[in-house]
């Protein structure tokens, strides 16, 4: 066996360890400190007259070693590596590396620790994960710009509701998460443009955005449509089989338009694939993968199909993960100008026009109710263009049921009658408010024209439930 204290008395030896970079520390089996080479010492950044002598297990309770590589070896028998921040520069990162020597008996006799310094290594690999960060935000910033930019549908992104820009900021904090998106809302609100945007500004922008309306196939097609089928599933099907929906959209975006409408046999194996990943097309017994984003829209009250045995609970929670309500027209009426120019100018275009619409009438579409929502103006504004004689499209142009409802503004002998003086107080007090909220629009107007304070108008909306 070779005797250490024989090495370190060599002077040769010493010169040889004291020359390399790397820190080397000698100790005996026990733990005590034989000798450090002087780069050890610079680490430890004390001087090695305070370290030769002593135990391992000492230093490391004095912060000289943490963690004691040499203990780690004691305690394992074996060869043992770890990273230490010595007390003396907190900015050091060094990696230590303990290797026991053993005699015949297996007994350890000495343990070498050698001592890297990767701090540069660090701060690198450091910086360019913050690099990456950086380059990544500014990725999806340049892309959420250019999208604004180049869309088609870019008048939605140019709101001037408050309750419409708060969605949009709201989209541009999921668009790049991998969670599955419910969409909520009435009939015609857009919620087909909302999904694409949600899949425009994610890291899925690249690849397929397949959507698929459930109310809008056939029961007895819509699970080949969706899963696909395999060769010879039923009788008339492609003889090579065909691969469904899910797998068009393979790492990219699958839009579940009415999903309410989804047929409750189906339910469950969607759930099974949102779960999994994998899904079984008809007539095969192989489970195939895909791995797409989920993003489902309804305007149906999923809570209440649960209720009434139309949805499957687990589904709805599942699909439940970052609900969305996409507001109603009628709740974004500082928006009508700008869809009805964005309209008129499309069809313009299409219908070689040059049609242009008069204050009075624009006035006329922001009191309208918009059942229909954005479909509803849009199909409006193409039907002026192509009906209307010459190039202004005034009031007189619209159809009576629009122009009609401007009439009905408030006033104060109209009111129901109760059975008792605080059921005809109330009647009043709602009709007045209603009618008066109707035609101003805002709370602000509101409660200014009727003489009170906007806190006291919207506890009195609230009351009545007259919200919008």
């Amino acid at each position: 066996m070779i005797d250490i204290q024989e090495l370190l008395d060599h002077p040769y030896f010493l010169k040889i360890l004291n020359a390399v970079s790397d820190g080397v520390l000698i100790a005996n089996g026990e733990g005590e400190v034989l000798w450090l080479n002087n780069a050890c010492e610079t680490f430890t950044n004390r001087p090695r007259s305070t370290i030769i002598g002593k135990n391992v297990y000492l230093l490391e309770e004095q912060g000289v070693f943490v963690p004691s590589v040499t203990k780690m070896v004691i305690e394992k028998q074996a060869a043992a590596s770890t990273v230490q921040t010595p007390d003396g520069d907190s900015r050091l990162r060094l990696i230590v590396s303990g290797h026991p020597i053993k005699n015949q008996k297996g007994e350890i006799d000495y343990i070498i620790a050698q001592t890297k310094d990767i701090t540069e290594i660090v701060k690198t690999t450091s910086e360019l994960e913050e690099t990456q960060s950086l380059l990544k935000r500014y990725t999806q910033e340049i892309m959420r710009m250019n999208y604004e930019k180049n869309t088609v549908e870019s008048y939605f992104f140019e709101s001037r509701s408050d309750i419409y820009r708060s969605l949009l900021n709201i989209i541009d904090k999921i668009a790049h998460t991998e969670s599955t998106v419910l969409l909520g809302g009435e009939t015609g609100v857009g919620k087909n443009v909302i999904a694409r945007r949600i899949h425009d500004l994610s890291e899925r922008s690249g690849a397929p955005f397949i959507e698929i309306n459930c109310g809008a196939i056939p029961e007895s097609l819509i699970e080949s449509e969706l899963f696909g089928y395999s060769k010879g599933a039923f009788t008339g099907a492609n003889k090579g089989g065909k691969a469904g929906l899910i797998k068009m959209a393979d790492s990219g975006t699958l839009f579940l338009d009415e999903i309410g409408e989804l047929p409750l046999h189906l339910q469950s194996k969607l759930l099974q694939f949102l779960q999994s990943k994998k899904y079984l097309p008809v007539g095969s017994t192989d489970y195939h993968s895909s791995d797409v984003r989920v993003i489902a829209a309804t305007n149906l009250d999923l809570k209440e199909e649960v209720k009434k045995g139309n949805f499957r609970s687990d589904l709805y929670y599942r699909l439940n993960v970052l609900p969305l309500r996409v507001p109603a027209l009628r709740e974004r009426i500082e928006d009508i100008p700008g869809l009805v120019q964005f309209n008129l100018e499309k069809y313009n275009k299409k219908h070689k026009r040059q049609c242009h619409i008069t204050p009075d009438a624009i006035q006329d579409l922001q009191n309208y109710e918009w059942p229909g929502n954005i479909r509803e103006l849009e199909n409006l504004i193409e039907r002026l263009v192509i009906i209307t004689t010459g190039d202004n499209i005034s009031s007189e142009h619209l159809p009576s049921y629009i122009r009609t409802e401007k009439q009905q503004t408030f006033a104060l002998g109209d009111f129901e009658q109760g059975d008792t003086l605080p059921e005809i107080l109330d009647t009043v007090e709602k009709n007045i408010i209603s009618k008066a909220y109707y035609q101003f629009k805002t709370t602000r107007k509101t409660a200014e024209e009727l003489g009170v304070t906007q806190s006291w108008l919207m506890r009195r909306l609230k009351k009545y439930n007259l919200s919008k």
